[in-house]
């Protein structure tokens, strides 16, 4: 009798079910993982399971995060029928819907009673008038880990109009009075400094302009804790020495106290006044500002290639007793610096082997008349037309370059001051930069732009040979010494560009060419970039057209890009990334493989990552991953 098994073949077996189940749960899990560890680098895998930290974080996603204080005690101060302070806080209201802030409207108690502290930034628009509960209440709120924007006399009065005094300017921001800005003019230049996490993108020196009707403060920083970032005083227009009005005229600083962050303006936001680039650069410094004090990261690449300082060009011009030049050229050899000489065409046809030598020791530009500006405001009919400038540049090129046997690619006007008709000509006949005695322009190289062409416009940035020898009447090395001193130290705090501008009749006399000498030495020990004015511009030509961008990828990563949309590969450039917060074990890796890995440092001290970065080439862009861990994770 046959028995037939009621087992079938071919069954399922279901414990190789289960685990290939299990397999495939493990690949997406693990698949999971490194897709977040892609996007977000380092995290702690605990931040997966959900937590009453994390379920808290998601609710309160969308509440505002930063307080505007609606001061009533100010604005009792205030003429009846005064919009002052309401006018103020609208044109804050502005800026951070501009930027994408959420924010709430508070009043005196609501810091009265101890309820800011959800808040992580508290602004003070010209909050003037404040009681003593909120003066208290707001030094521990700073103390605690909060973040403060402050404006004007913040808490010189009390809550009934009395004087106060500056008790908490002094120690909450670590900064002394030293006067209000008289508005005996409508308008002041405030200059801001480079190279700091607040004025990232902002070129260096930049002028701001600000009214003066609410009478703007100066101050002193008294603290290392807290940082100037700009001065009100004017080394052209004003008198007194320049270390010690720029030390006395801070009007915007920024700094810690306490666990907390604060940065201050002695002037209110609606008073920055001007053309559009002014309101360019103050949003830059606005929107710089509320990151900093929010903790986010920045990054902005710096001013001058492999970390320099500051910048200097040194450019003789040949005048009167041109064979003076000689007691320079030594000076230049032996200090192993190059120099931009400037030369009219028709004196250097007269001296051609004089000007030939000038080639070996630098770049030889052209000193061009094209008229006479009568006054600045006055440009109508003074400088010669388009025609006639055009014609005088392209028969200076033409003559230099026959004597040097070299290309010419620089011109200084005459009277040291042109007209847009120049700016054509200049680019037309193929000239690369110009230089100017502007009175007003920044302290760094500016880019000019007609069409396709650019032309950079070099200012002059500090007193010449003609100021401090011929109408200031120093005689004595000393003395001129100095005064060129105070110009490099004031554009060393800028971070500007330093212009050694001199003549043949004066700075290079055998008498005083031992100056010369000292000021190079001053400026290598100082760490300037001394270079020609015609690399200067090809420099900017290139870092010009570089775009940096930064983005936060959680907690543990910050994504850089670096774009280069110009035609020229960019070399040696320093980008700075502040990660603004304490952090470990910090790594660099690129989004693509293959991508050129930049060198890198951490500085811990100010949590400021450097990106040494070479061989950018057009057209390229290079997306890196900054890793790290936080201290508390």
């Amino acid at each position: 009798m046959e028995i037939t098994s009621n087992k079938r073949k071919g069954g399922i077996n279901q414990g190789l079910i289960i685990l290939s189940g299990l397999i495939f749960v493990i690949g997406a899990l693990l698949t999971y993982y490194f897709i977040l560890r892609g996007v977000f680098g380092k995290f702690n895998t605990d931040n997966l399971i959900p937590s009453p930290k994390i379920v808290k974080s998601a609710f309160a996603k969308g509440k505002p995060h930063i307080a505007i204080l609606y001061s009533q005690y100010t604005e009792n101060m205030l003429p009846e029928g005064s919009t002052w302070l309401n006018d103020n806080i609208t044109t804050w209201k502005k800026f951070l819907d501009n930027s994408n802030n959420l924010y709430d409207i508070i009043s005196d108690e609501t810091i009265e009673l101890g309820q800011h502290y959800k808040y992580g930034l508290i602004v003070l628009p010209g909050s003037k008038s404040l009681s003593g509960r909120e003066v208290v209440n707001l030094k521990k709120y700073i103390d605690r880990g909060g973040s403060v924007f402050a404006t004007s006399g913040t808490a010189s009065y009390s809550d009934d109009g009395k004087w106060r005094g500056w008790q908490f300017f002094n120690k909450v921001f670590g900064i002394n009075f030293v006067k209000s800005i008289k508005n005996d003019d409508f308008t002041k230049i405030h200059t801001i400094r480079g190279g700091l996490p607040i004025t990232a993108n902002i070129p260096t020196g930049f002028p701001l302009k600000v009214a003066t009707w609410d009478k703007p403060i100066a101050a002193e920083v008294m603290d290392p804790r807290t940082v100037q970032v700009s001065f009100w005083y004017n080394y052209r227009l004003e008198n007194g020495l320049a270390r010690e009005n720029i030390l006395h005229t801070a009007g915007i600083v920024y700094g810690n106290y306490g666990k907390g962050r604060f940065v201050w303006m002695g002037f209110e936001i609606n008073s920055v006044i001007g053309v559009q680039e002014d309101y360019i650069f103050f949003d830059r410094l606005f929107n710089n500002s509320i990151n900093w004090l929010t903790y986010k990261p920045l990054a902005y690449y710096n001013e001058w290639p492999r970390g320099y300082k500051a910048a200097a060009i040194i450019t003789p011009i040949l005048s009167h007793d041109i064979y003076n030049i000689n007691n320079l050229l030594s000076v230049l050899k032996s200090e192993r610096v190059r120099a931009t000489f400037f030369v009219d065409p028709y004196r250097a046809e007269q001296n051609k082997k004089l000007v030939k030598t000038l080639a070996r020791y630098g770049d030889v530009g052209a000193l061009v008349d094209i008229g006479y500006l009568a006054s600045i405001n006055d440009t109508s009919n003074s400088l010669d037309d388009y025609n006639t400038q055009l014609e005088k540049l392209n028969s200076a090129k033409l003559i230099l370059e026959s004597v040097t046997g070299k290309s010419v690619t620089g011109a200084i006007p005459y009277y040291g001051l042109f007209d847009e008709n120049t700016i054509q000509a200049l680019i037309d006949a193929k000239y690369k930069f110009v230089i100017t005695d502007s009175l007003t322009d920044r302290s760094v190289p500016k880019t000019i732009i007609r069409g396709d062409e650019r032309l950079i416009s070099i200012t002059k940035t500090a007193r010449d040979d003609y100021e401090v020898i011929r109408d200031f009447g120093l005689t004595l090395p000393n003395y001129q010494l100095y005064t060129y001193q105070e110009d490099i130290d004031r554009i060393l705090f800028e971070g500007g560009l330093y212009v050694f501008k001199m003549h043949t009749e004066y700075q290079c006399k055998p008498e005083n060419i031992g100056v010369v000498r000292k000021v190079i030495k001053e400026l290598k020990r100082k760490n300037f970039w001394i270079t020609t004015a015609s690399e200067l511009s090809r420099w900017f030509e290139r870092k010009d057209n570089v775009e940096v961008r930064v983005e936060p990828r959680g907690e543990n990563r910050t994504v850089v890009t670096v774009s280069n949309p110009g035609d020229q590969t960019v070399n040696s450039l320093v980008v700075k990334v502040d990660l603004n917060q304490p952090a470990r074990r910090v790594s660099l890796s690129s989004e693509i493989i293959g991508t050129k890995l930049a060198k890198y440092e951490y500085d811990k001290v100010n949590n400021i990552v450097y990106l040494y970065i070479n061989d950018l080439e057009k057209g390229e862009s290079r997306t890196y991953y900054l890793d790290y861990t936080l201290p508390n994770s």
